[in-house]
């Protein structure tokens, strides 16, 4: 490992395009008609990846788990995947694949590949406090608002 020499500082966000999750980062409460909960987002060390810690109860059911988002770099790649992924390990022992698309205007996360049938659709509020809309599947959705309690990472 290459030691850093006075001066040198590590650059916030590794990866062009992952300043897109920042808006992310902090405490929020979900409410829908079919769930319920709190997650929170803070920074990896390094600054790589957003770590979001979930606790949720959906349709009666207690889902708490963590989810990796960033670039991912396969062993040997030069360069990391066009597309922000993600994957989540819940507490029934399932790992999901994500793709997420973070704007100004909306949050989309793909249920597995960019296009997919499974997919969520946000809008977010103009001060950003807010991220209402709906996850869609096959035979299936429900709507979700997200609303920020506060910006700091925290954990659950």
């Amino acid at each position: 490992m290459k030691k850093k020499d006075a001066g040198e500082s590590q650059q916030p966000y590794p990866y062009p395009g992952l300043e897109c999750l920042e808006r992310l980062v902090g405490r929020w409460k979900i409410t829908g008609p079919e769930i319920a909960g709190e997650v929170s987002y803070e920074w990896m060390d390094g600054g790589f990846f957003l770590i979001q810690r979930f606790d949720l109860i959906h349709n009666g059911r207690k889902n708490k788990g963590i989810e990796i988002i960033g670039y991912t770099k396969k062993f040997f790649a030069e360069s990391p995947s066009e597309h922000l992924k993600s994957r989540i390990y819940d507490n029934h022992g399932s790992t999901f694949d994500y793709t997420y698309e973070v704007d100004e205007n909306s949050l989309t996360i793909w249920g597995g590949e960019k296009g997919s049938p499974a997919y969520y659709k946000g809008i977010w509020s103009e001060d950003g406090s807010t991220n209402s809309g709906c996850w869609v599947y096959p035979g299936g959705g429900y709507e979700s608002t997200m609303t920020r309690i506060n910006t700091q990472g925290a954990s659950n």
